[in-house]
């Protein structure tokens, strides 16, 4: 138990690096998937996200902020200051002064059971440590009743593009701290939450939208 912990903290620590280092540039590297195909996909999932009070986990650079209603009271958390540290500039740009932004790791959140309503998260637990872990905390953060709502890319539905995504997955992770083989459907299920719906975002099956909740 206490090597596990060890490691995980281990992880952690690596995770944050990669993403502080990485976050001058984050913007760019994404940009053309972001223009291609996750900015619709963020945006047709926030305007389904009623609240009162949501939980984002992995805020990044901000690109959710954008989208965030005025009807919610709205708590992000990330792991990197430095991801973090660009993400509070555009507050003020789209008026989202009641918004709270915190550094936190998702695998251990500082925040009271049952506290949220929802919960979101938009290719996050790719890079999580412990996805499980932290889908356990989620749900602990999660009022009886409350939701999940995720998009990720996971593991290749088909053997052979399985197989390649597994033998590709260490050598990435070590490049910029994300996993590219994760089973986040079962993750979820693993972590107690129900499942609601899975939609196939593209014809591979690696990205999708997850939708759950906690049992009341």
């Amino acid at each position: 138990m206490e090597n596990s912990i060890d490691n995980n903290l281990k992880e952690s620590q690596f995770t944050q690096k990669r993403y502080n280092t990485i976050s001058a540039i984050y913007d760019l590297m994404e940009w053309p998937v972001e223009q291609l195909w996750y900015k619709k996909w963020r945006q047709k999932l926030w305007t389904e996200i009623d609240g009162p009070r949501v939980l984002e986990i992995g805020v990044g650079t901000g690109k959710n902020i954008p989208y965030y209603s005025d009807n919610v009271k709205l708590t992000g958390i990330d792991l990197s200051p430095g991801m973090l540290k660009r993400a509070k500039k555009l507050l003020p740009k789209y008026r989202q002064e009641s918004v709270t932004l915190r550094e936190m790791n998702a695998q251990q959140m500082d925040f009271p059971d049952e506290t949220f309503d929802e919960v979101v998260a938009t290719f996050v637990f790719c890079s999580v440590p412990d996805p499980v872990v932290g889908l356990k905390e989620a749900l602990r953060v999660t009022k009886p009743g409350g939701k999940l709502h995720l998009l990720e890319h996971m593991q290749a539905e088909q053997p052979f593009w399985a197989n390649v995504m597994e033998r590709l997955d260490a050598p990435i992770h070590y490049l910029s701290g994300v996993h590219i083989a994760r089973k986040t459907v079962a993750n979820v299920e693993k972590a107690g939450w129900e499942i609601d719906r899975t939609k196939d975002l593209t014809v591979s099956g690696i990205f999708k939208r997850i939708d759950a909740r906690k049992s009341t």
